[in-house]
């Protein structure tokens, strides 16, 4: 009986600890090859170059390639480009929903090293999942600029 109860304790941990089903649906369409096609700045008339994810300028992410693979929330993102460290960098992600009442979700982006192991590196960043179909998805990241909330919008298309 005792075993019983140690069992069920388990397994309703592992339930209350996994993903719900919309974050499972949203994740399988994350699945597969997409094109990051255009950066912009939402409320913001000036030129702004910025750097994406400590990696490469906004101009060089600009057309990169984007590969997710859901069954391990892995993927690989390449930059080509002139001026660019071009070359393909290794990345984990998840998807959380954020308030399942208005439909809010975060997606976190942690790049790896090669070799490296997603759970021992502490360092992300999460962005918010605006928008998700089958053809297309927008994340926005929300970083602070001369003390101010500043929007990056970026814009993929699937292949």
């Amino acid at each position: 009986m005792k075993r019983f109860f140690s069992v069920v304790t388990v397994c309703l941990l592992l339930v209350a600890c996994g993903t719900t089903k919309i974050e499972r649906q949203a994740e399988r369409t994350f699945k597969g090859s997409w094109t990051l096609n255009t950066i912009t700045y939402p409320n913001n008339s000036g030129f702004v170059d910025v750097t994406l994810f400590q990696d490469a300028t906004a101009n060089c992410f600009r057309n990169s390639q984007w590969n997710f693979v859901s069954n391990n929330n892995k993927g690989v993102y390449t930059l080509t480009g002139a001026n660019c460290n071009s070359g393909t960098r290794n990345f984990s992600w998840m998807v959380q929903e954020e308030n399942p009442e208005a439909g809010l979700y975060d997606f976190t982006l942690k790049p790896i090293g090669e070799g490296e192991n997603a759970r021992r590196i502490d360092t992300g960043y999460r962005l918010n999942l605006v928008s998700l179909t089958d053809t297309n998805m927008i994340w926005e990241q929300t970083v602070s600029y001369e003390g101010k909330p500043f929007k990056i919008r970026m814009s993929f298309t699937k292949m």
